[in-house]
This record gives structure tokens, C-alpha cells and sequence, in this order.
């Protein structure tokens, strides 16, 4: 057995008994402690990309922090999370497809879109309902980098102080972020929500819930771009890849 391999075994070792996780600097000095012998250089250079290097035995949960995955959220806890919005879900998820396409065709702010929902990210900050990418076209002189476009889609008018939290979440990994909600909510709460959106860079659509076959997207504030946090963007990104980039 190779040094390194010895001191991935201990990082692990050590990251098993740290249920809340250890950033990078306690975990160095801890390895340390348990390998005296092994040299410095070796220790950092096995660690830094620990979750790269082992992917099924350590995640990182935020830029610096390691933690063993079994202290991942279970299936069990993410099976409630799902469960509790089932109801709210069931009849937003008949106006993804549809907001997807609006987001290509009549927005142009997507070259492509794709339903998501549903608990993907595995996130308790939560998993956009619909999320799109900006890419340069092969005609365009000008080239840029891929944006991503995330939307919040919402159909109960008692759940929008929710939506709004959850779009404003979403601004951590999209370079543009959606809130998506019903023409039938009361014109006070929609003053006050198109307020707020301005305020926190926010796109505001309204469409008709009603109408699954004609939902009438109308925008009424477009988003203002902005740069996420590419590490929060990458790790969500690197779970759709294929069906976002494919």
C-alpha cells in the first residue's frame, strides 16, 4: 500500500467519526496526529481533492468542508421531504414542459431547457422545477460563457412566501432565476412580490393555472444576470449534465 493510499484510508477513517464534517485544515491536522511519519507535503496533496479521488467514500457539502457520505441526508429523510410537497407538486409538474419551451422559444434566454423537480439535487435548499442553459450558437461572432436560467413554478397562491425563498436559493448556482406564479393571486400580493423580485434580481411570470393546454406565460419582470457561486453551480450541474448539455 502506497502513502497516499495509508492516508486516504485515515482521512476517511477519521471523516467516519465527524458526522457534521471537517474542513480541510482540521482534517490535514488530524491525519497528521494519527500519521506522524507521513510528510506534510503528501498529506496535502492526497487531501485537497479527497472527494475527487473518492467519490463514494467523501463529499463536500460546501467549498472546503469534507464529510464522509454516509452522513448524507437519507433516503428515508429525502422520501419526506418529497412527500410533503406531493400534493403542491401535482399539478405543477403539467407546466414544466410547457415553461421549458417558453423559456426557449418566446424568451430566448435558454438555447435548451429541461424539466427537473422533484428532490434531483438531493438539496435541502431545494431543486428548481425547470432549468435552462445559454449557449453560444455556432453563427454567433461574439461567443460567451454558458448561463444557466433556473425557474420556480407555483400554482398554490397560499405557498408564495415559499417560492420566493426557494427562487432566491437558487441564485447560489443560475446566472438568472424565475419566479413563476398564477395571474389569480390578488393584486396586493402581486405588488408586493414584483416588488421584491426588482429588488433580489427576480424574473416574475404570470401564467393561467388553470389552463394546462394554454397557461398564457406573460412577464411581468425580466431576471438580472448575475454570477453564481460556481462551486455551488458545478456540483449541481455535474447531477444533469447529460440531460442539460447532451
Amino acid at each position: 500500500m502506497t502513502q497516499r493510499e495509508i492516508i486516504g484510508n485515515k482521512a476517511v477513517e477519521i471523516l467516519a467519526t465527524a458526522r457534521d464534517g471537517l474542513r480541510y485544515s482540521e482534517l490535514v491536522r488530524r491525519v497528521k496526529q494519527e500519521l506522524s511519519d507521513a510528510k506534510e507535503n503528501t498529506i496535502h496533496g492526497t487531501i485537497w481533492n479527497l472527494d475527487v479521488t473518492r467519490p463514494t467514500q467523501v463529499y463536500k457539502p460546501a467549498r472546503g468542508l469534507f464529510r464522509h457520505v454516509d452522513y448524507r441526508e437519507t433516503e428515508a429523510e429525502n422520501d419526506i421531504k418529497v412527500v410533503e410537497t406531493t400534493k403542491k407538486r401535482d399539478g405543477e409538474t403539467a407546466f414544466y414542459e410547457s415553461f421549458a419551451q417558453y423559456l426557449t422559444d418566446e424568451l430566448e434566454e435558454c438555447t435548451k431547457a429541461i424539466p427537473l423537480g422533484g428532490n434531483c439535487f438531493k438539496d435541502r435548499w431545494g431543486t428548481p422545477d425547470v432549468v435552462g442553459v445559454l449557449s453560444p450558437r455556432p453563427s454567433d461572432i461574439l461567443k460567451f460563457s454558458h448561463e444557466i436560467v433556473s425557474a420556480e413554478v407555483k400554482t398554490d397562491p397560499s405557498a408564495l412566501i415559499t417560492a420566493f425563498g426557494q427562487a432566491c436559493s437558487y441564485r447560489l448556482f443560475s446566472h438568472r432565476v424565475y419566479l413563476v406564479i398564477p395571474t389569480s393571486i390578488p393584486e396586493a400580493e402581486l405588488a408586493r412580490l414584483d416588488a421584491l423580485c426588482r429588488v433580489f434580481g427576480l424574473g416574475l411570470i404570470l401564467f393561467d393555472a388553470e389552463n394546462r393546454e394554454e397557461p398564457n406565460y406573460q412577464i411581468r419582470v425580466r431576471a438580472t444576470k448575475h454570477e453564481p457561486d460556481m462551486f455551488y453551480a458545478n456540483r449541481n450541474l455535474k447531477v444533469i449534465e447529460d440531460e442539460l448539455f447532451g
